[in-house]
C-alpha cells in the first residue's frame, strides 16, 4: 500500500492541467494510446480527487449530503486510508483543500503523505477564471477569493472542501520548505514549460528522456486540452462556467481588472504576492 502524492493548488491554479501532463507522461509509452492524447474525461485512471464521495461511503452509511461538514472532517483519515488501499504503489491525488484543521482534524494527514506537488497561480489572473468558473462578477470573486470561511460545497458526487481564502491556501501549502514538498507557479508553466514540467518529473523520481518530457508537455497544452473540451466536454466543468479551459493565459487582468480591482486584491493578498514575484510594480498608484 503506498501513500499519498497530493497535486495541490487554489481552485483554477492549473491542478487540471497538471493531471492531464502527468497522465501524457505516464502513459504516452503505451501502444493502445497511438500517440493522442490521454482523454480528459478519463483522468481518474492514474490520479484520484480526495473530495470524491466513493472514498468517504464506507465510513457512514447516510446519503453524502446528509453529512456535515464537521462529519466530512472525521472522515477525511479514513477516506485518505482508503485512497492508500486501493493501490500498490504510490497514489496520486488531486486536492484543493487548504493545509490546515477543520472541526479538530487535518484536511490532510501527513503520515500518511508521500509528497506534495503544488501549484501557485497569480491571483490578478486567477479570479478571472474563478469568476467564470462560480459564474459571478469580478468583484464577488474578489470576495471569494479573500474570504478565510470560503470552501467547495458538496454536491452528492464530492463532499465539502476547506479553501480558505487565496493567501491562506497558499502559505499552508508552502510556508516552510521541504524536500517533500516542490512548488511551481502556473506562470512557469506556461513560459517555460521544459523547466517547470521537467522539474516535476524529476521530482517525481522519473528519468524522462527529453523528446517524452516534449511529447507530454504537447499533448497536455491548453490548445489540446480545449480542443478536447469543444469536442466532448469535460465532465469537471462547472454549470455555471462557459468553459473549464477557457484562456489559458497570463496577464489577462491588466486588460480586464479596474485599478481599484487591483489594488483590492494586492491589498489582501500582498505577502503571498510578494513572496511568489506576483506584484505589478510598474503600476504607479499600486505602493
Amino acid at each position: 500500500m503506498g501513500k499519498i502524492l497530493w497535486l495541490a493548488s487554489y481552485p483554477k491554479s492549473g491542478n487540471t492541467w497538471l493531471r492531464a501532463f502527468i497522465h501524457n507522461l505516464l502513459r504516452q509509452a503505451d501502444a493502445k494510446a497511438g500517440g493522442a492524447p490521454v482523454d480528459i474525461n478519463d483522468m481518474n485512471v492514474l490520479t484520484t480527487g480526495d473530495s470524491l464521495v466513493q472514498w468517504f461511503r464506507h465510513l457512514d452509511p447516510r446519503p453524502p449530503l446528509a453529512w456535515s461538514r464537521a462529519d466530512v472532517a472525521k472522515m477525511r483519515r479514513g477516506a485518505q486510508l482508503a485512497m492508500m488501499a486501493s493501490k500498490r504503489e504510490t497514489v496520486i491525488a488531486k486536492t484543493h483543500n487548504a493545509l490546515m484543521e477543520a472541526h479538530g482534524h487535518p484536511t490532510i494527514n501527513m503520515d500518511l503523505t508521500a509528497g506534495a506537488i503544488y501549484v501557485v497561480r497569480n491571483p490578478l489572473d486567477l479570479v478571472l477564471s474563478l469568476a467564470d468558473h462560480y459564474g459571478v462578477d469580478i468583484d464577488k470573486a474578489i470576495e471569494v477569493m479573500g474570504d478565510t470561511n470560503n470552501g467547495g460545497l458538496a454536491d452528492g458526487n464530492i463532499v465539502f472542501e476547506i479553501h480558505s481564502s487565496w493567501s491562506v491556501h497558499v502559505k499552508s501549502w508552502t510556508q516552510t520548505p521541504h524536500r517533500g514538498l516542490h512548488v511551481v507557479r502556473y506562470e512557469d508553466m506556461l513560459a517555460q514549460p521544459k523547466h517547470a514540467f521537467g522539474g516535476i518529473a524529476r521530482f517525481m523520481g522519473l528519468n524522462v528522456p527529453p523528446a517524452q518530457l516534449d511529447r507530454a508537455i504537447e499533448l497536455s497544452s491548453f490548445k489540446k486540452l480545449r480542443e478536447q473540451e469543444d469536442a466532448k466536454g469535460f465532465q469537471e466543468k462547472s454549470a455555471k462556467g462557459s468553459k473549464f479551459f477557457r484562456v489559458g493565459k497570463a496577464g489577462q487582468w491588466r486588460e480586464q481588472l479596474t485599478e481599484a480591482q487591483i489594488e483590492r486584491i494586492i491589498d489582501q493578498h500582498r505577502e503571498q504576492m510578494t513572496r511568489f514575484k506576483y506584484l505589478p510594480l510598474d503600476i504607479a498608484k499600486v505602493g
